[in-house]
């Protein structure tokens, strides 16, 4: 299932619902150049170009049940309603 945060799309979803983890991906290469945390405590994975490349959403779940979206930093700050997860999140 597709996933559009921020303007970016992710082509690659995995949820692991044992551990409330997100992993999202776009493109083709998953060989990351660069990684950081967001401030919201997320990852971010850059390709060789500062593209972004992958995200990784902790507690999304809980997140999402608790405030109805999900606040992420990947560069800039981008707000996801919870209703653009649900799909992925089974």
């Amino acid at each position: 299932m597709t996933v559009m945060i921020g303007g970016l799309t992710f082509e690659h979803s995995d949820y692991d619902a044992d551990g409330d983890v997100l992993y999202l991906a776009r493109g083709a290469s998953n060989v990351a150049a660069d990684a950081l945390l967001s401030p919201e405590g997320h990852g971010v994975r850059f390709g060789p170009d500062g593209e972004v490349i992958g995200v990784t959403l902790i507690s999304v779940k809980r997140l999402l049940e608790q405030d109805g979206f999900l606040i992420i930093t990947v560069p800039r700050t981008v707000q996801v309603p919870g209703d653009e997860l649900a799909g992925v999140l089974g």
